[in-house]
């Protein structure tokens, strides 16, 4: 099928075009040019690259690590698309190695039996994290990895693993190159590096961390630690939680002059829609008060915002360009995740999956064709 949409911007994922009309054929980009609405055109005022965030851990009602089924894997999604994200990699947390495996099964499922979805693959956060910094992530799954595991996540995880947050000073020069040599991308997180650890690891070919200053050494200035390896190294990607809890509105400003392009945004949000007050997973339980969930210790269990919410805090409150911000969700998670060829972009070829938005950031919605 064939549709005419008109946009008065288009965030491309390089530039800003006004006035687009974009030709859409078969559910992809068939062509964009400048024109004035036509009469039957469908138009928007502002329309980008469906947003993609990489890192959320449970929809409006359930929690992927309890519940590794195919239904959260699409209470995920849905709730993301409500929320104006067209993309999505279901996080699966610190859990029994049988978990994993059961978490892998679901995604993949879910996956073959709705290709057109926008359930690219997993996040797989733990469980090889090091327990000092592993936040609400429960001890008694942390674990240093094994070989005969390692092999297994990836033999199993081919084509469904997208990403996998590991502490790299727990494993072996080897055990890195395992994982590197698999399709999954690889990220520093849940970590108390050293500088020099850390600065081994992206040598080595790690070039992402799991959202930038939770749960990593933090920068001293005697020891720069895993914040300040981070900053140092122009090549590693940063995701950002900036919801004002988990990371201070001045500190996603340090990070955002320094990292330049390599900063972008997730939501780690733990459940979407503010709906699920408290929850409890065995020994993990979060409890939502004054707009963020922390468990029985104290710690922070996961986010309360969306990947929009995340974009309007980045322009409203940080001060970031409003294109830099819509790009921190639609082409750096791409280029991070090594899918850049596939979304992030909206030109010729790509899909015709759209992320709108009004010029006051109260609306964000998913158009799809």
């Amino acid at each position: 099928m064939s549709f005419q949409l008109f946009a008065r911007s288009v965030f491309t994922g390089s530039e800003v075009l006004e006035n687009q009309s974009i030709k859409i054929l078969d559910g992809q980009i068939a062509g964009m040019e400048y024109a004035e609405a036509g009469p039957h055109e469908i138009r928007v005022d502002n329309l980008a690259p469906g947003f993609f965030d990489s890192h959320i851990n449970g929809g409006e009602k359930y929690y992927f690590t309890e519940r590794a089924d195919e239904e959260t894997v699409e209470d995920i999604y849905t709730a993301s698309l409500k929320t104006g994200s067209a993309y999505v990699l279901p996080t699966l947390i610190t859990s029994p190695h049988e978990n994993i495996l059961k978490g892998i099964e679901a995604t993949r499922s879910f996956m073959e039996k709705n290709p057109g979805s926008g359930v690219l693959g997993m996040h797989l956060e733990g469980p090889y994290l090091n327990p000092v910094k592993r936040g609400a992530h429960l001890a008694g799954f942390v674990r240093k990895p094994l070989n005969r595991e390692l092999k297994e996540i990836i033999q199993l995880g081919k084509g469904v693993i997208r990403l996998i947050t590991i502490a790299p000073e727990m494993f072996t020069e080897e055990q890195i190159q395992m994982l590197l040599d698999s399709d999954i991308t690889v990220s520093a997180g849940h970590s108390n590096a050293t500088y020099e650890e850390a600065t081994k690891a992206f040598s080595q070919g790690i070039n992402l961390v799991t959202h930038l200053y939770n749960a990593m050494s933090a920068f001293g200035h005697r020891a720069p630690g895993l914040v300040g390896a981070t900053f140092d190294t122009d090549s590693v990607y940063a995701p950002l939680i900036i919801d004002g809890v988990h990371c201070d509105f001045g500190a996603a400003s340090v990070a955002y002059k320094i990292k330049k392009d390599k900063l972008f945004l997730i939501s780690d949000a733990l459940f979407l829609g503010e709906k699920v007050t408290e929850f409890k997973w065995g020994e993990f339980d979060a409890y939502l008060k004054d707009g963020r969930y922390t468990n029985s210790d104290g710690n922070l269990a996961g986010a309360t915002i969306s990947l929009p919410d995340a974009v309007r805090n980045a322009v409203e409150i940080v001060g970031i360009p409003l294109q830099e911000a819509i790009e921190m969700a639609t082409i750096r998670p791409a280029k991070a995740l090594n899918l850049a060829n596939k979304i992030g972009r909206v030109d010729i070829g790509y899909p015709a999956v759209f992320t709108t938005f009004d010029d006051d950031l109260k609306t964000f919605k998913v158009l799809k064709y």
